[in-house]
């Protein structure tokens, strides 16, 4: 049995898909696109779309009833590897070290609406 989660602190789904899905004590989210929920926009730069995609991980996380202690894998879509590094210093401080989740980083040809990543996770309930 799965249980949607949804909720408008993060951007609605743009396809016919859910924002995540909860099943036998897990929770998978959906690719997380750094879109401004309030605004529907995108921030300028690599460091502020990552902290937007997290945000809307994290609030996503939190309508399940949980932190972000609770992920397990990312996967990280980069739309140039050369941004790593510098998603890597806004990813680190979403995630208590020494507990950091596993997690693929992955260069892609292109994503939605030109997005420069876009992030998905799964937690454990």
């Amino acid at each position: 049995m799965k249980t949607i989660v949804s909720t408008n602190r993060a951007p609605a789904a743009i396809g016919p898909y859910a924002q995540a899905v909860k099943t036998g004590g897990l929770v998978f989210t959906s690719g997380q696109l750094p879109i401004d929920p309030a605004t529907g926009a995108f921030p300028e730069g690599i460091q502020a779309q990552t902290r937007q995609s997290l945000t809307n991980v994290k609030a996503i996380l939190e309508e399940a009833g949980l932190t972000m202690d609770a992920v397990l894998k990312t996967t990280v879509f980069l739309s140039d590897m050369n941004n790593f590094a510098a998603m890597n210093e806004v990813y680190a401080a979403f995630f208590t070290e020494g507990s950091f989740p596993a997690r693929s980083a992955v260069e892609v040809a292109r994503l939605p609406k030109d997005a420069l990543v876009e992030i998905e996770v799964i937690a454990a309930l």
